[in-house]
């Protein structure tokens, strides 16, 4: 007994423990400071940020996880939320404005759809593309709007609850749209922003839809530096705090475990620390093998490993040469060769891939060469059979699939767009097990976990007491929704009250 007290007189103490520094995690480690809080931020790779962070090849650069965002507009939620953390005036938003710089086209009929901003406007335009079906258009908007409303976390200013379970809830989007209409190419167009969460229109509930898309609605907008705009704003912020930053670090070991809480932390540094509480924002598997055995249920267990992995991307970054780079505007257009969205997300189709390309807002190259990025769907199947593979030991076979892929994408997009023949120079290529290797992901998926009908989270307080579990796996998927878990979780950590005493303060 004596021997314990000495050791516990000397280990090194947090108020709380924060496990994962992409969004989330910055988010409730800034949170959690912000009221007073000594935070442990913990990441496993060599800088923090996660799927923020950008890369650069020669003079541009590149984002890898965040590339635009809704919600930045005045009164939007993304931007009462970095409000809420006093970070609005630290992140400039790059709105798109034309609605010709967002743009959906269906290459089986030959349609293009331009996608404006403001729930108005696009109600107007999809109207003039679908004059008959005035009335369906009119109806999913009023739905979309009135599931946000009835969802009280969606106020950041009030003292924040988990979302309730609607009616929405229990019903896929699939289905509602086709009590809506027939037309499956309204269908197609209404579902089309799936691609920014991963999942197949007939497998996420329409509630959790209307809550991931009512910002793209309302504005869209790319961020200055890209996701590095959001991280530079929290590393300047955290220096008011009393923030420790440690990276190639993590938790090995939950140690002296009684009463249902975790009394000491084992890093993987051999170091130990204890703290009041420890919030996790990383994938829920890899909470799950921390946890001893004996302090969770085979039902809790169970529903954790039946967790399937949100779409990912089979990326391409490139530079648009001088002379195509001035015909082309920073913007976003998606390449939809099937109107069935469920095809296009589904693992096993076996026609032409969705294609999203993204030209970034970035300033051009001294030699005028602009940015731009093309992201495939893709998913675990189609790298498993290299997926005990690492980074710079690959083997020959999963070179040739990668050599594969560029040459289909490259051709897809050029039968498109044919002035991208010879003005496009590809620079680099990622596959699904790229980004499993650079964000220590289990599986390299885009979105954390499917946001799927029927399933219960991991998000709150874990079967040990002071443990939680927040991020884009753990709500919705995304910046807002990863943001949202954190406040939701914050909220737990600190309490309400005190949690209510901050949104007095930063009103």
């Amino acid at each position: 007994m004596f021997c314990c007290n000495i050791f516990r007189r000397y280990m090194k103490r947090y108020d709380n423990i924060v496990v994962g520094s992409g969004i989330s995690g910055l988010t409730m480690t800034l949170l959690l400071a912000m009221n007073g809080r000594r935070v442990l931020l913990l990441e496993k790779g060599t800088h923090i940020g996660g799927s923020l962070c950008r890369f650069r090849k020669g003079q541009l650069s590149f984002d890898t996880g965040f590339h635009f965002t809704g919600g930045l507009n005045d009164g939007g939620i993304l931007a009462d939320i970095l409000g809420l953390l006093g970070l609005r005036d630290m992140i400039e938003p790059l709105f798109i404005e034309d609605s010709s710089e967002n743009r959906f086209i269906f290459e089986s009929t030959g349609r293009s759809f331009e996608h404006p901003v403001g729930f108005a406007n696009v109600k107007a335009r999809f109207r003039e593309y679908f004059p008959s079906e005035s009335t369906a258009i009119d109806a999913y908007f009023d739905a979309v709007q009135s599931v946000c409303s009835r969802t009280p976390s969606l106020n950041i200013h009030d003292n924040l609850i988990a979302p309730p379970n609607l009616e929405e809830d229990y019903i896929s989007l699939d289905a509602v749209l086709k009590e809506m209409t027939p037309d499956p190419l309204l269908r197609g167009l209404l579902s089309g922003y799936a691609m920014c969460y991963g999942v197949r229109p007939d497998e996420v509930s329409f509630a959790n839809h209307c809550r991931m898309v009512q910002n793209f609605y309302e504005s869209i907008a790319f961020v200055r530096d890209g996701g590095d705009g959001f991280i530079h704003a929290f590393k300047e912020k955290f220096k008011g705090y009393e923030v420790d930053i440690r990276c190639s670090t993590t938790i090995a070991e939950l140690a002296e475990v009684s009463d249902s809480r975790v009394h000491r932390f084992v890093l993987s540094t051999g170091e130990e620390v204890s703290a009041d509480s420890c919030v996790f924002t990383i994938h829920p598997s890899q909470v799950l093998s921390l946890l001893p055995e004996k302090q969770y249920s085979r039902a809790f267990a169970s529903r954790v490993n039946g967790f399937e992995p949100s779409a990912g991307f089979f990326s391409l970054f490139a530079r648009l040469k001088p002379g195509a780079a001035s015909r082309t505007k920073s913007s976003i257009v998606s390449l939809f060769p099937d109107p069935d969205v469920n095809n296009l997300l589904d693992p096993e189709w076996g026609g032409t891939p969705a294609l999203v390309i993204i030209t970034s807002p970035d300033a051009p190259d001294p030699d005028g060469g602009k940015g731009i990025c093309i992201l495939e769907p893709s998913f675990p199947r189609h790298v498993a059979q290299w997926s005990d593979s690492r980074l710079g030991s690959r083997p020959e076979g999963y070179r040739e699939y990668k050599e594969r892929r560029v040459s289909a994408i490259r051709e897809h997009l050029c039968s498109v767009f044919p002035h991208y023949l010879e003005g496009l120079e590809i620079l680099d290529a990622g596959s699904m097990l790229t980004y499993k290797d650079y964000l220590n992901s289990p599986d390299g998926s885009a979105y954390g976990v499917k946001q799927k009908m029927r399933q219960f989270n991991m998000i709150g307080r874990l079967p040990l007491h002071n443990l939680y579990a927040a991020g884009q796996s753990a709500l919705l998927p995304g910046v807002i929704g990863a943001m949202m878990s954190s406040l939701i979780v914050g909220r737990s950590v600190l309490g309400k009250d005190e949690y209510g005493r901050f949104l007095g303060r930063a009103a």
